[in-house]
């Protein structure tokens, strides 16, 4: 670091140097006297002596660093006087060479050469850039958010309260089956009380070029749980681990992968990623929340076949659950894996019609293996609860549930604990499509919509089993469709002060068209069985802060009555 200094401080000087002599009217002069050069002292007639002076006075310069410059100058002069020819010089008593005139075509040739040797040191030794980084920081691109919410959760009243609905993700999370006869009431939902809350949603990445086509990101969030479709934490919210009383919240990885572009243009690129990943699908909330992350890996490609129309896939395969590796570590003859799947494939288009019109369209078949619950194979101590594995990890609210256990034992007698699984498998074709309207941009106005179906849904077996939502009658009364329209208008991005933008959609969802565990998770409370309204608007207060306002109002599809209403104000900053 100190020879990069030193050679940086000469090449600067030598260029103040011939700058100081080319400019002079005089042409250029070295003042010698025969002796050995020392560290400049005093006032001189010559501009270049005095400028080195003065930086030695500052700092700058070292009297060592500007003995050598002074050395090599006048080292160039002498050997100039030797070469130079008789006539058109004048030769003084002390030595002292000068040439009258220098043209300016030369004096503009010798800045360029000086100028140009400068920047080649300046481009390998880095030292041009902010604080001389080295050449591996410019590789990382730091991306992050901060949104604080306040938010209202309300329940309108009439809301069934006797009971009616259980919360299967607390039943099937805790470290023991559900004991009916431990309680009056299995864990319930909350449908009747009231809350508000301050929440914080705090992330921080960093996309690495690694060259080549290759990437690597990372990302840091907050979150009260692992949860996977939500960052959020609750300020003052305590559990087990953190929270309440001012106390640290944790930090979750929210994405680690590897990446590799072939292409690398809008028009045309092929990728490959692998890890933890954003969504790679076109879609809306009502199948895939908006912070829900991928594991697993994914290609996808685009290319354009003729002006305007550029087709596009993504295809991938993504573990939902993994069986622990010793399941289950109380029987010495382990269970059978129980392990899930995603498989997942689309295909759209972007077409531009003309100017003012872009359309965008996409047909998806999300394939989920094993997701269903299964019975357990037997009722005796050593196959009960061989399929306990089956039940969902995590889960919001509105699918169907089967116990997976029996219900007798072998001796007749009434089982006192119980896990639960979903009662229907999900294959789901989805249609997704988005139009937009850019004759006044950025001023836009955008309708979207989707639909779903899952055709593996079968309502008459579902029936059999399901022990939630019935209705009055006690049939089963859930669906498997879900779709959702939605119309926004303003500015898409909001890039600078005062850009707005206003949006209102409406959905309905129905109990089993999609997994409740990885969609929206705050329209009705998060999760499926769903149907109403959102009203959202933001507002830009300068470049990377931003306000936003949501109101959504939704009534349950199936079931008992629940309605919900939320409110969410937003201050959004980003970088």
């Amino acid at each position: 670091m100190i020879n990069t200094k030193r050679s940086i401080q000469l090449l600067f000087l030598q260029f103040l140097w011939l700058s100081a002599v080319l400019v002079s009217p005089h042409g250029w002069a070295a003042e010698t006297d025969g002796r050995t050069p020392s560290a400049p002292k005093g006032k001189s007639p010559n501009v270049t002596i005095n400028l080195i002076n003065r930086l030695v006075a500052r700092g700058v310069l070292s009297a060592d660093d500007a003995q050598e410059l002074i050395q090599q100058a006048e080292n160039d002069a002498a050997e100039a006087r030797t070469q130079a020819p008789k006539t058109g010089t004048d030769q003084t008593a002390n030595d002292t060479v000068s040439v009258h005139y220098v043209p300016e075509i030369v004096k503009a040739q010798i800045r360029d050469e000086v100028e140009a040797d400068m920047l080649k040191h300046a481009r390998a030794e880095r030292w041009m850039t902010a604080n001389a980084l080295p050449a591996w920081v410019s590789r990382f691109n730091i991306t992050g958010d901060i949104r604080f919410r306040y938010e209202d959760d309300l329940f309108p009243k009439g809301n069934d309260n006797t009971g009616a609905f259980p919360n299967f993700n607390s039943i099937n999370t805790a470290s023991a089956p559900y004991n009916p006869n431990g309680t009056a009431f299995a864990p319930q939902r909350n449908v009747d009380q009231e809350r508000n809350r301050l929440r914080l949603r705090a992330r921080l990445g960093t996309e690495i070029n690694l060259d080549s086509g290759f990437t690597a990101g990372l990302r840091l969030a907050t979150g009260e749980n692992n949860s996977p479709v939500t960052q959020n934490q609750s300020l003052g919210a305590a559990n087990s681990v953190q929270g309440g009383n001012f106390s640290k919240y944790q930090v979750w990885l929210d994405q680690a992968f590897l990446k590799y572009e072939l292409g690398g243009s809008p028009s045309q690129n092929l990728a490959v990623s692998v890890g933890r990943f954003n969504n790679p699908f076109f879609s809306t909330t009502i199948i895939w929340a908006n912070d829900l992350g991928f594991d697993g890996m994914v290609v996808q490609g685009r290319k354009e076949v003729v002006e305007g129309v550029s087709p596009f896939f993504a295809a991938g395969v993504f573990p939902v659950f993994n069986t622990d590796f010793n399941f289950s570590s109380a029987q010495p003859a382990k269970y059978p894996s129980q392990d899930k799947w995603l498989y997942g494939g689309q295909l759209g288009f972007d077409w531009k019609i003309n100017k003012d019109f872009n359309f965008k369209g996409a047909g998806a078949y999300y394939y989920f293996q094993n997701v269903e619950g299964k019975k357990s194979t037997g009722n005796d101590a050593l196959t009960l609860g061989n399929t306990d594995d089956t039940r969902p990890s995590f889960a919001q609210y509105g699918n169907t549930y089967t116990p997976l256990r029996p219900i007798y034992d072998w001796t007749g007698t009434v089982l006192n604990s119980q896990y639960f699984g979903l009662a229907t498998p999900f294959h789901d074709v989805a249609a997704t499509a988005r139009l937009d309207y850019k004759h006044f941009e950025p001023f836009t106005i955008s309708l979207t919509g989707e639909f779903i179906k899952n055709i593996a849904f079968n309502q008459k077996s579902i029936n059999a089993i399901a022990i939630n939502n019935r209705g009055a009658s006690g049939s089963f009364v859930g669906g498997d469709t879900a779709w959702i329209a939605g119309i926004k208008l303003g500015d898409v991005a909001l890039q600078k002060r005062w850009d707005w933008n206003i949006g209102l959609d409406y959905r309905y969802v129905a109990s089993d068209a999609v997994v409740d565990g990885f969609c929206d998770s705050d329209f009705g409370g998060g999760g499926t069985n769903v149907k109403g309204y959102s009203i959202n608007a933001a507002l830009a207060l300068a470049s990377r802060i931003s306000f936003g306002l949501r109101w959504m109002s939704s009534d349950q599809v199936a079931g008992p009555i629940l309605k919900a209403d939320t409110l969410q104000f937003d201050v959004n900053a980003k970088w």
